[in-house]
């Protein structure tokens, strides 16, 4: 996803006025981005997190969000993507870090230059409020997580309930792969999934390799909820009891399942097509 606002440039002197140089790891700024960057504790306990490189800070401006810190290394005032992104920001405060402090903040092998420091959204409502929710539980890959949500946002989903086995949604790792995804959906995390399912008023829709239905000969044109499990266990029994159907994904040949974001987005893909044949 692109920025939307024209790449006008920065002059150099423009985006440095006033910029902090940090050189030393007892900065009391570095020591405060480094837990954010390697604890999904002290992301939940402080409400932030780090946006990383030029695709996730261009999609939540769009989004209409401003972050609270800009972070750069020395290369980034050279780049024009990120000036342009600059001066989207401007009154944002930027502080720019000597290369190994800001590689030490990045996981990236190779850094893209810029980080954001950004609050984490407070998401509103519940599920009954929700006409095509995601319920996800154990889902403890990072990048599966960040499939699924780019899948989910995607496809038009309104909310998605992680349970609590399921990875930190605002990690650095799940935010890379949902590309920008976060920003388009409600995200509730910590959730009782037995409690969210019973409130929802639709049809809960349960991927299982033990079901008989097949996900095609499924009407989804209504409010429809995917239960997806682990990547390994599945579902919980306590779930698949709630289920209205249990559905399965037909396979030829002799594989035996899929990986749960390629599961995940076939099932909300399919709605997708139905909803869009009424």
């Amino acid at each position: 996803m692109p920025p939307k606002f024209p790449l006008r440039g920065l002059k150099r002197d423009k985006a440095c006025s006033g910029m902090k140089h940090i050189q030393s790891r007892d900065n009391p700024l570095f020591k405060e981005l480094a837990k954010l960057a390697g604890s999904a504790r002290h992301r939940g306990k402080v409400n932030q997190t780090l946006l990383d490189g030029t695709h996730l800070l261009a999609a939540y401006l769009d989004s209409g969000n401003q972050p609270q810190h800009i972070l750069l290394n020395p290369a980034a005032l050279g780049d024009a993507e990120i000036t342009a992104l600059l001066e989207h920001a401007a009154g944002v405060p930027v502080t720019q870090f000597d290369d190994k402090l800001f590689a030490e903040l990045s996981e990236l092998k190779t850094p893209t230059g810029i980080l954001a420091l950004i609050d984490l959204p407070q998401s509103a409502g519940a599920i009954s409020d929700s006409r095509f929710p995601l319920l996800l539980e154990d889902i403890q890959d990072p990048g599966n997580l960040g499939s699924i949500l780019r899948s989910a946002a995607a496809a038009g989903c309104d909310a998605v309930f992680l349970s609590t086995g399921c990875a930190d949604a605002w990690s650095p790792k799940v935010l890379r792969a949902a590309m920008g995804g976060h920003f388009l959906l409600r995200i509730y995390e910590q959730q009782d999934l037995q409690s969210v399912a019973k409130a929802f008023s639709g049809a809960l829709l349960a991927a299982s390799l033990q079901a008989t239905h097949s996900l095609y000969e499924s009407d989804l044109r209504g409010n429809v909820a995917f239960l997806i499990g682990n990547e390994g266990a599945g579902l919980s029994e306590g779930l698949l009891n709630l289920a209205t159907r249990k559905i399965t994904i037909p396979m030829h040949g002799k594989i035996e399942s899929l990986n749960a974001a390629a599961a995940t987005a076939i099932c909300l893909f399919e709605a997708v097509r139905q909803r869009q044949a009424q």
